[in-house]
């Protein structure tokens, strides 16, 4: 059914606060079910059928959750487009998605009229970070009572288009089964009622903050605190009223240096949980240490929402994502052959289940190339299954380095160099070698005052690794470069080192 319905049953009551923004002001469920009839409206009126899509870019505001679900309500397909983008990648996702209504912020508007007009959309409407602009302005004489469009479990409910970091970027088809499927597993994994109040700075233009913190606290009935964006003061300001907090990594690692983060100010909290990046054992080690939670860390992706979590309860393990969820089957498959791989052997992390996304949209190839014959869905991450059935990520495919016809996985070169003293943490990637084809590189950050050199990195790894998986340099740098959910950008990485060994190829370490 519409994911919306199952949203609706589970509202405890139209009094009950839905949402609070960091300003201060709330809204209620009554208040969300009356503004997000009358987005509806509004769709509906600017020509929006069921099916259709519905594109935002725009800055996260409370009108931004109601716009997403107006489009539900509408049977319409949402599609939330990163406020980074500029017009010319715009051009390719509204000209791929052919949405019939676009909203943009109002300070674009002038800009990105030419690209839907160009691509036949309908209505060009705006919203602004304050949730005012024309949209809104239309939606407040509008009626307040929509009836909404019924929809089946595999009608499609949004489109998330992938990073497109190794070529054209694909949208990712989710339908309300993939997305309430999801939310409901997560609610009860995660043990979320109608008491909870989760403190949500997370962008929502991605799965993390849309689909996983959204959708799961609206099914559960409970309560946000709407933040624009992470700042660690605003967090620890509304943290006293919070029973829950998704984030980051780097939203940990940024609390750690406050100084206002202690055990005291965390004792009521009930979950801290962490995704989109893997999360350094050393930030889950030293948040414990300072405020007695354990992080929970879980595993997820734009095409399958969420896939594995370490436990509620039981040991939550640094380093690992846990185990499969109700209702996910997870292998290890040779990515070749797609043969099942022994427990403890690496290899490629396979799913199925009904978190697992539709295909690709207008890529009918793609998406069968993506897909075993007994639809176990190819993630492209590259993990193992543990003694326990812990899940632990190795690393992408994609960033596999072949060096003289060895197989390097970087997350195991990482692991080692992350754990000497002195460093923060590291990116190992491949790059264009003479002699070895890929030369493999490391790329570190370290502390303050660290006497780290490359030749007494490489001296400590050559105790702990063969031969041929030894960095053949290590680069120093203040910072690795992320994308906005905290990701390390090893595409970046990679560009900026390409021609690291032009010059001459330097031999493996002695």
């Amino acid at each position: 059914m519409n994911l919306f319905e199952l949203i609706r049953r589970a509202i405890p009551s139209r009094d009950k606060v839905f949402l609070e923004t960091g300003a201060g002001a709330a809204m209620t469920y009554g208040d969300m079910l009356a503004r997000s009839a009358q987005l509806a409206n509004i769709l509906v009126l600017s020509g929006v059928e069921p099916g259709d899509r519905v594109a935002a870019q725009v800055e996260k505001s409370a009108e931004n959750l109601l716009l997403y679900l107006a489009t539900l309500r509408a049977g319409a397909v949402y599609l939330p487009l990163n406020t980074a983008y500029t017009p010319a990648e715009l051009d390719y996702f509204i000209g791929d998605s052919e949405p019939k209504l676009f909203v943009c912020d109002p300070a674009k508007r002038a800009a990105l009229a030419p690209i839907a007009e160009k691509h036949g959309v309908t209505a060009l409407e705006t919203l602004d970070a304050n949730g005012k602009g024309s949209l809104t302005d239309a939606a407040d004489g509008a009626p307040k009572d929509f009836a909404d469009v019924p929809r089946e479990d595999d009608d499609l409910a949004a489109i998330l288009y992938t990073s497109g970091t190794t070529g054209r970027s694909k949208g990712a088809m989710l339908t309300h089964r993939n997305l309430s499927s999801n939310a409901q597993v997560l609610v009860d994994y995660w043990r979320f009622t109608d008491r909870d109040v989760l403190l949500h700075a997370l962008p929502v233009y991605h799965t993390h903050g849309l689909f996983v913190a959204s959708n799961t606290v609206m099914l559960s009935g409970g309560s946000m605190i709407w933040l624009s964006k992470f700042d660690a003061d605003e967090v620890m300001r509304h943290l006293p009223r919070a029973t829950s907090m998704m984030g980051v990594p780097t939203f940990y690692t940024r609390l750690l240096k406050h100084p206002g983060l202690t055990r005291e100010a965390c004792a009521h909290m009930r979950l801290f949980t962490s995704g989109s990046a893997p999360l350094l054992a050393e930030t889950h080690i030293e948040f414990k240490q300072r405020t007695g939670h354990a992080i929970l860390e879980r595993y997820g992706m734009t095409e399958t929402n969420m896939n594995t979590s370490n436990p509620y309860d039981g040991d939550r393990i640094a380093g690992t994502v846990g185990f499969p969820l109700p209702g996910v089957e997870l292998r290890i498959a040779d990515p070749e052959t797609g043969r099942v791989l022994p427990q403890g052997d690496v290899g490629g992390i396979e799913v199925r289940g009904p978190n697992v996304f539709s295909g690709y949209w207008r890529m009918p190839e793609k998406t069968k190339s993506e897909f075993r014959a007994d639809g176990f869905f190819i993630t492209g991450d590259v993990g193992k299954i543990d003694e326990r059935g812990y899940v632990h990520i190795v690393g992408r495919a994609k960033d596999l380095i072949i060096t003289g016809g060895f197989n390097v996985y970087p997350k195991e070169i990482e692991s080692e160099i992350d754990a000497l003293p002195g460093v923060v943490e590291s990116a190992v990637i491949g790059c264009p070698h003479p002699d070895f084809g890929e030369g493999v590189t490391a790329v570190v950050v370290c502390k303050p005052g660290a006497t780290l050199t490359e030749k007494s990195i490489v001296t400590e790894l050559e105790q702990r690794l063969a031969r041929f998986k030894l960095p053949k340099r290590v680069i120093f740098v203040a910072d690795l470069p992320r994308n906005s959910m905290g990701k390390v950008q090893k595409n970046v990485l990679r560009e900026q080192n390409a021609s690291i060994y032009d010059n001459a190829a330097r031999k493996q370490p002695a």
